[in-house]
């Protein structure tokens, strides 16, 4: 009989390896590749410079990068996830976040996507995240779900390298090609 997986398994994790537990897997990833890193980080930025600060309209969220989520016995890390401030007014202290957040973001890579639009998403749904985008950066698509009646909703899925504004996010325009790059010529 196989052995369920425990937080020190994480924690034993080589420090090079994205580390995570869930229905008493361990799932270890090595980092992102750059193409990964450069749609989080566009991502980041732009709804971010909106959303992150709180002087002004929108306002109103934190936003994080690589949190380490406890969602009951689950240990996930979203590439971004976003809470309301009026949920979590303070950022943890911690690396580890135990308020569920209201948004998550997955940007897809072939190592990962099967658990990430499996097992977590299955996750996320239950313990109430409202809003996951799924990003693809080779497949150039921008996938939007809502959690409604404790199931996943597409709202939109977008594609190309267009300028969108997605939801819970509207009051911001991304331009798809910057989180992608451009198509080749």
């Amino acid at each position: 009989m196989k052995e369920h997986a425990t937080y020190d398994d994480v924690l034993r994790a080589p420090e090079n390896m994205v580390a995570e537990l869930i229905d008493g897997e361990l799932y270890t990833w090595p980092r992102p590749r750059g193409r990964h890193g450069k749609a989080q980080m566009a991502l980041s930025v732009r709804i971010g410079r909106a959303y992150f600060e709180d002087d002004g309209d929108p306002g109103g969220w934190w936003l994080i990068a690589e949190p380490e989520l406890r969602l009951g016995s689950h240990t996930v890390v979203p590439d971004i996830a976003g809470w309301r401030r009026e949920r979590m007014p303070d950022v943890p202290e911690s690396h580890i976040f135990d308020v569920v957040p209201d948004w998550i973001c997955e940007i897809l890579s072939p190592s990962t996507a099967r658990v990430d639009r499996g097992h977590k998403l299955r996750v996320y749904a239950d313990h109430g995240v409202s809003w996951a985008w799924y990003v693809d950066v080779d497949g150039k698509t921008l996938e939007v779900m809502q959690l409604v009646d404790e199931a996943w909703k597409i709202q939109r899925v977008y594609t190309g390298g267009g300028v969108v504004r997605a939801e819970p996010f509207t009051a911001v325009e991304i331009n798809l090609a910057l989180v992608w790059g451009p198509d080749p010529d």
